[in-house]
């Protein structure tokens, strides 16, 4: 006859858990949607919530883009003032006009050229200023040596939709460079500008 091992009998399992593992348990319930509320489900909450932040998400993005577009116009501002000085220096005009209208014509938009119809660039667009300065002792100006300046401005809205509202008004995006001039043409083709502020 052959005997067979004798088994323990193993103890009922608890179809519930005990201790810590069902406090944990009860706090992961609780953070069911449906169970946080007595009042039921809060589906709309977030319609509601979305609702209030949209407008200042709006505003936000559209202060970001104008900001953005006001930065490129500095810098293309930047640029023309650069060449004009360089241009300026060596009493260069190419193109046969003045060298203002040359410098106004290399803008990157037509906005900035002749400035826009709904905010952003004011009209008349870009302004070119030239100015001699005197650097000698006799008060000469114009002459080999002496310093040449151009300065290009415009005037910018910003926010045109909301500026009149909230008043946020215009600034002026205005940049220069100075050179010094090495080269003279009888006659002068880069005359200054009188009308310099």
């Amino acid at each position: 006859m052959q005997s067979t091992p004798a088994t323990k009998p193993r103890p009922e399992s608890s179809s519930r858990p005990s201790g810590i593992f069902s406090r944990i348990l009860a706090q992961v319930r609780a953070l069911h949607p449906a169970r946080r509320s007595q009042h039921g489900r809060e589906g709309g909450v977030v319609l509601v919530e979305f609702a209030f932040v949209l407008p200042l998400l709006l505003i936000l993005l559209l202060l970001i883009l104008d900001f953005g577009r006001a930065i490129n116009y500095w810098i293309d501002t930047t640029h023309l003032a650069s060449e004009g000085a360089r241009l300026a220096a060596v009493d260069k005009a190419p193109g046969g006009g003045t060298l203002q209208e040359y410098i106004k014509s290399q803008a990157d938009t037509d906005e900035l050229r002749t400035g826009g119809t709904a905010g952003g660039v004011v009209a008349p667009g870009i302004e070119v200023c030239i100015e001699h300065l005197v650097d000698d002792e006799d008060g000469t100006q114009g002459q080999i040596g002496d310093p040449v300046k151009v300065t290009v401005s415009t005037q910018y809205d910003w926010i045109p939709m909301l500026g009149n509202e909230f008043d946020i008004g215009r600034s002026t995006i205005s940049s220069s460079a100075t050179h010094r001039i090495e080269r003279v043409v009888s006659g002068g083709t880069v005359e200054p500008d009188g009308t310099c502020p």
